[in-house]
């Protein structure tokens, strides 16, 4: 039987925050600036906000989540460290607002822990994880929007197999979606144990015997789906950089192909110059804003992936502001929007 929320225990005990000690080595230098407000676009159960609140005593931290349940948490975790503290409810593509609404001008550094959180993986009734059965949600913000169920009743085939395709990198998309829309014309999909049934029975067994589970790359599509992941992280990093102050720092952590993908080609572009070629002179508008400061993406050591398993697949990257730019306005925000409080 689930627990409900507010017995499961404190943020402290449930939580161990992926690549800590490094993430806080490679932000160090900027967070040690008097004063310096550091921006947690991912907050989660606060792990790495309660470690630079520790660790740096002179910085702000500014906390964005669009889970309630997680922010409450956090909160209580971080309790005693309350006055340089600012939680906020938001989606991360919403940073430009949050820190205008707040009137700070530039951050000194900032955080994404990208994906789902300890605490939606660890609370089976939000149905994220596919070994317990539990109501198809997958929402981050379960006050709004659609769900997983919403998009498997309800989507073309057409459109799952996309999903599927785009988004779990699944290659029997189309056979998994074609096996959806059969299966919902008899009865609608409600909880995840049906789902993991009928991929199972999708999924050739020759698939299943080297690729792992068969519910892993659907699970994927679904909440990245409901939750608009990647269209809002493609917003929210440029944001995040048009923030960072010079000399301000930038840290992310990804866990799959595609948001480390979109995190590696923003990342580059601002490393390197924009001059068109053949020019005699670089001019300074078109010189690099950005130092990397990973030499590709970092993974987790053999030491951390045995004591921490939801860092196998973690992948490191960051970089440092190194000058200003016009900030950009052409950028859409295509997800949905959080409310802020």
């Amino acid at each position: 039987m689930t627990q409900p929320a507010s017995s499961r225990g404190p943020a402290a005990t449930r939580h161990v925050p992926v690549l800590r000690e490094r993430v806080l080595e490679v932000l160090a230098p900027a967070l040690e600036r008097p004063g310096a407000v550091y921006l947690d676009g991912t907050l989660g159960m606060g792990g790495h906000a309660e470690a630079v609140l520790e660790r740096f005593p002179g910085a702000r931290v500014v906390g964005l989540d669009r889970d309630p349940e997680a922010l409450r948490l956090a909160g209580e975790r971080l309790a005693a460290h309350s006055g340089r503290l600012t939680l906020v409810h938001a989606v991360y593509d919403e940073v430009a607002e949050v820190l205008a609404d707040l009137d700070i001008p530039a951050i000194d550094a900032a955080l994404f822990d990208l994906g789902v959180s300890s605490l939606q993986l660890d609370e089976a009734d939000r149905g994220f994880a596919y070994a317990q059965d539990a109501p198809l949600d997958m929402r981050m913000d379960q006050s709004q929007g659609q769900t997983a169920a919403d998009v498997l009743n309800t989507y073309p085939e057409a459109e799952i197999a996309r999903i599927l395709h785009d988004y779990g990198e699944e290659r029997f998309a189309r056979r998994i979606a074609r096996a959806v829309v059969q299966r919902r014309a008899t009865r609608p999909f409600a909880g995840s144990a049906e789902l993991v049934e009928l991929l199972t029975a999708a999924v050739p067994a020759a698939s299943q015997r080297t690729g792992g589970h068969p519910a892993k790359r659907t699970f994927q599509a679904l909440r990245i789906e409901v939750n608009a992941e990647l269209s809002a992280w493609q917003a929210a990093l440029p944001a995040a950089i048009d923030a960072l102050a010079v000399g301000g720092r930038i840290a992310v952590l990804s866990y799959h192909s595609l948001e480390d993908r979109i995190t590696k080609r923003e990342l580059a572009v601002g490393a390197r110059s924009s001059a068109p070629a053949g020019l005699p002179v670089e001019l300074p508008e078109h010189a690099a804003y950005l130092r990397l400061l990973t030499r590709g993406a970092e993974e987790a050591d053999p030491a951390e992936r045995a004591d921490n398993p939801r860092s196998a697949s973690v992948r490191l990257r960051a970089a440092e502001r190194t000058r200003t730019t016009p900030p950009r306005t052409d950028r859409a925000h295509p997800a949905p929007k959080g409310s802020r409080r």
